[in-house]
């Protein structure tokens, strides 16, 4: 089987060189496998000059093929939402596809592979590319034909750019402007966010709760479980240098991290480099594996403070930017336990 052989070739050394993963918690193996959930999101589809949100079509489908020959139940996203929500369980593997942006080559390429698949999916839309008729952006009446066809639509913003800058009014109206644009083209505003390039603060989340939002999305790494924050959810970002199969198949069975107490709380950095820690859950057991990795420093060292309290030691400063601190401790029958941090580090 494919998963098999994957965990053959990547038990070893694959965790060193990823995007965003985070600290640990603790949840037992039976439990994670009916209460937890892998997101996955794309941006672009064959577009060979955007190589860092673009995910080449092979690569695609050769996700597809997993998705649809492995052990895997895709579900629509509010269904796994619900689920978690409510305390029910979901299929072990579940699995929700994402697509930011509502490019074109989304239309042109990941629709129809979708559809052939018979895969559910969400698309994040961002209104002003399509109000302004963008040739590299889906036009209002497709987006309406695959909300017909039963695809998920959430907002992405209206400018696509990072809401971190701006103030809470800003913010309120850039979501009050989108969300009317989705009431006029779609006859419903959104519920569900994906937080432009993922980038969000703890004032720009708090904003986007008080509109009434149900769900948020980043772009760190990591599952959905029920002590998830529903609006810092994490995803599986997969683009041409990070979509290998190897990795989508270590993603797709990864089990989730859950911590508490997680500090510094606000991923806008204003200590560099940030003094991270999290206290680990009881359940998870043994958590003597656990291994960190910082971007752009590879393995970091890891300070125990109690026996369940770990502070993670970045060594250098990160640029201004994106940072990404990844944490991973492996699981039963060859799987990993994941949680991501994306940090912002500001000018």
């Amino acid at each position: 089987m494919l998963f098999r052989r994957a965990v053959r070739a990547l038990a070893t050394a694959a965790l060193t060189v990823w995007t965003a993963l985070v600290p640990v918690g603790r949840v037992a193996v039976a439990a994670d496998t009916g209460s937890s959930a892998v997101v996955f999101a794309y941006d672009r589809f064959g577009e060979d000059q955007n190589p860092s949100i673009s995910i080449r079509l092979d690569q695609f489908e050769a996700h597809l093929d997993e998705l649809t020959d492995g052990d895997y139940q895709v579900l629509p996203l509010p269904r796994i939402l619900d689920a978690l929500r409510a305390g029910k369980p979901l299929p072990d593997r579940a699995v929700a596809i994402t697509i930011d942006e509502a490019s074109r080559s989304a239309y042109l390429e990941a629709w129809p592979r979708l559809k052939a698949a018979g895969l559910p999916f969400t698309l994040f839309v961002a209104t002003d590319a399509v109000d302004r008729g963008s040739p590299a952006h889906m036009t209002w009446p497709e987006i309406r034909q695959m909300a017909a066809a039963g695809v998920t639509i959430g907002g992405l913003g209206a400018s696509t750019q990072s809401l971190v800058p701006r103030t809470a009014e800003e913010v309120a109206a850039e979501l009050r402007r989108m969300s009317d644009r989705f009431q006029t083209e779609l006859g419903q505003r959104p519920t569900l966010f994906s937080y432009p390039q993922g980038e969000y603060s703890l004032a720009v989340r708090k904003t986007v709760a008080e509109m009434g939002f149900v769900a948020a999305f980043g772009q760190q790494s990591g599952v959905l479980h029920p002590q998830a924050d529903p609006w810092g959810l994490p995803r599986f970002v997969m683009n041409e240098t990070y979509g290998s199969v190897d990795r989508f198949q270590l993603a797709a069975n990864a089990l989730p991290l859950p911590v508490s107490d997680l500090t510094p709380d606000d991923p806008l950095v204003t200590v560099n480099p940030p003094p991270l820690g999290f206290t680990i859950a009881d359940s998870v057991g043994d958590s003597s594996k656990l291994a960190c990795f910082a971007a752009g420093q590879g393995r970091t060292v890891l300070e125990r403070i109690t026996e369940d309290r770990v502070e993670v030691r970045i060594k250098e400063p990160f640029p201004p930017g994106r940072a990404r601190v990844n944490c991973t401790l492996p699981a039963p029958e060859g799987r990993w336990r994941w949680f991501g941090v994306q940090f912002l580090i500001p000018e």
